[in-house]
């Protein structure tokens, strides 16, 4: 599987807000397969959230983000670059 970073434009969102919109993520996934949320990064400055995501495909990522009702600005794929492996 491919290693994704996502964007997604929200604005001025609440803890309630993120709350559910991560419930409604999770209940998503629960239905599919190929696909894996990592992590997560909020940005009140920008109004941004950041997402990691494992998935087979960019299709997936964005029926993911159909079915949780959650925005989808776009995905790049990415690999870890650990400081470690520069010592």
């Amino acid at each position: 599987m491919a290693t994704y970073i996502i964007h997604r434009t929200v604005g001025q969102v609440s803890e309630t807000d993120i709350e559910a919109a991560s419930y409604r993520a999770n209940a998503a996934l629960a239905s599919m397969s190929g696909i894996r949320w990592i992590r997560s990064y909020y940005s009140a400055e920008e109004g941004k959230i950041y997402c990691e995501y494992e998935a087979l495909s960019l299709d997936l990522l964005i029926e993911h983000a159909r079915r949780a009702d959650i925005p989808f600005d776009g995905a790049t794929i990415v690999r870890e670059l650990d400081p470690d492996m520069f010592r």
